[in-house]
């Protein structure tokens, strides 16, 4: 009889230990915590606005307002800016680039000018449609601070 209680003592568990899991997950806890303070936020430093040394004498200004309206006109003269749609911008900018200069039109700049609550998205298609017609300097118009 002393054999078969000695055998019964011997039995496997069918659980598994989780006290090693938890001192392992504890430590890593700790660790966060201690080393979580001394990582410092990310910063993202903006380049700074300057002014050109001359302002162009000719330029192509693409208007965007507030419900995303293409607008274009060019830029010296005080006519009033014709409305586009996105397939139908390069073809214009590209009109009003070789009536300023008929000689070199690809080199005449394009301004593009938006409001300040659109999305970048949509800048960045405007000046995408741009550079894949062809036009080589593509320029964004600020408002420096005060």
């Amino acid at each position: 009889m002393a054999a078969t209680s000695s055998r019964r003592a011997r039995r496997t568990k069918n659980e598994i230990n989780m006290v090693p899991f938890i001192d392992v997950m504890l430590v890593l806890l700790i660790i966060f915590m201690v080393t979580a303070p001394l990582i410092s936020p990310s910063q993202i430093d903006l380049p700074s606005v300057g002014q050109a040394s001359a302002p162009p004498k000719g330029y192509v200004q693409v208007l965007i307002d507030k419900e995303e309206r293409l607008q274009v006109r060019e830029g010296s003269s005080s006519k009033t800016a014709q409305t586009v749609k996105m397939a139908q911008l390069a073809e214009q900018v590209r009109q009003l680039q070789s009536a300023s200069s008929p000689s070199e039109a690809a080199k005449v700049p394009v301004v593009i000018s938006a409001d300040k609550t659109i999305k970048y998205e949509t800048v960045v298609k405007v000046m995408d449609t741009l550079q894949r017609a062809g036009v080589e300097r593509v320029g964004l118009s600020v408002q420096t601070s005060r």
